[in-house]
């Protein structure tokens, strides 16, 4: 099968999501499945694109049977909503360039945070005529409201947007705990649309 997956951090970053979908990644393709990984270059968690990555617009690498297709992201140190917005809207903008560039493949799985990322991996779907998986990984944008780092109600109500074209687009949605599930379906997502994701 090939498998393209979407996930804005990947190895070198050492924490965060970027170990799990190296992985995950590495064992797909261990298993005999051809995998590309669409993602930005390394940043995380310094928030500074790392020495070697600085420069580039696209750098493809080829790492234990994977490929591994990077693009440039708008980047700062100081955390904050405009930040962050650049830094989503800049990898959705770049990476779709790669996203086009390589095979056709048989599924797309998909991992947010960010949430924009729905919108280049749904415009992939719909050209490949294949499935999106999404890999939940926190609940947006409740989770940045909760915290105090979304407060703005016109932003407020762009995510929640966005957040419901994710659902309504992807396939099957992943989740790591039956809390998840609970919120999902409150929200009108069929329950047999989602599924606990076990790591173990």
């Amino acid at each position: 099968m090939r498998i393209l997956i979407y996930s804005y951090n990947y190895h070198p970053e050492p924490i965060g999501i970027a170990p799990l979908m190296t992985e995950l990644a590495e064992g797909l393709a261990a298993r005999g499945h051809e995998v590309r990984v669409i993602t930005g270059m390394p940043n995380y968690p310094e928030r500074q694109i790392y020495e070697e990555y600085r420069g580039k617009w696209y750098l493809t690498e080829k790492k234990n049977g994977v490929t591994i297709q990077r693009s440039y992201v708008w980047v700062r140190p100081q955390p904050g909503l405009v930040t962050r917005v650049m830094l989503d809207g800049s990898f959705v903008l770049t990476s779709i360039v790669q996203a086009f560039r390589g095979w056709r493949p048989d599924v797309i799985l998909l991992t947010v945070p960010p949430l924009p990322v729905s919108v280049p991996a749904a415009l992939l779907s719909w050209f490949h005529s294949c499935p999106v998986v999404l890999n939940l990984q926190d609940i947006l944008p409740e989770a940045a409201v909760h915290v105090g780092l979304l407060t703005n109600k016109v932003a407020i109500r762009v995510f929640e947007a966005l957040e419901k074209f994710a659902y309504r687009t992807a396939h099957t949605i992943s989740v790591i705990t039956d809390g998840f599930t609970e919120n999902l379906v409150g929200k009108g997502v069929p329950a047999e649309k989602s599924l606990v994701f076990l790591i173990g």
